[in-house]
């Protein structure tokens, strides 16, 4: 479902999500692959950084590049990016019917099954929407979505930058992100 919002505030959009209601059932389907769905969480570095530092846990231990990847002339794979890790499909961090990483969850998580697209409203299927949403949540999650869509404008133009500028050559898999190009 996509809703324009046309002058995009916090005030607003909150309105915006009350009116289409929201209340997280915790049933775990956004954390587990289902049919058609990779289950693919996007991470930037920051949000690495940050489930790093708050659960002392390593890059490694978290995010693996994108799956999807370019390969160019010379042996060289180039990714955009990280992904949470998985198992099975389900996010590694869902267990016993909980996410063990929710003080630090990445942007997605904190705002699914909601997105912004510039200023449009964009809604995932789930089994809470239509639920009340109080409007100090509501606020929160507007809050959250414009930071989030901000964070993610921010990424998309560093690695534009990092793209912009030439490749190192050699064979072998590099990620681009938005602290640079890196070899792995």
């Amino acid at each position: 479902m996509r809703k324009d919002i046309s002058a995009m505030d916090e005030e607003t959009l909150a309105v915006r999500l009350q009116e289409i209601g929201f209340a997280c059932t915790r049933c775990g389907e956004c954390c587990r692959a289902g049919p058609g769905d990779n289950n693919l969480v996007m991470v930037s570095p920051v949000e690495i950084q940050q489930i790093s530092t708050h659960y002392d846990l390593r890059q490694e231990e978290i995010a693996e590049p994108y799956p999807e990847h370019v390969e160019l002339p010379g042996g060289i794979v180039v990714t955009l990016g990280w992904v949470l890790q998985r198992t099975c499909g389900d996010c590694r961090f869902y267990r016993e019917g909980a996410c063990q990483v929710y003080a630090a969850r990445p942007w997605i998580c904190r705002t699914y099954p909601f997105m912004l697209d510039g200023n449009e409203l964009l809604t995932s299927p789930c089994r809470g929407i239509g639920e009340v949403i109080t409007k100090e949540d509501a606020l929160v999650l507007a809050r959250d979505l414009l930071l989030r869509r901000d964070a993610e404008q921010e990424e998309e133009e560093k690695i534009r930058q990092a793209l912009s500028r030439s490749l190192p050559g050699g064979e072998g898999r590099l990620i681009v992100d938005s602290e640079g190009v890196k070899m792995v």
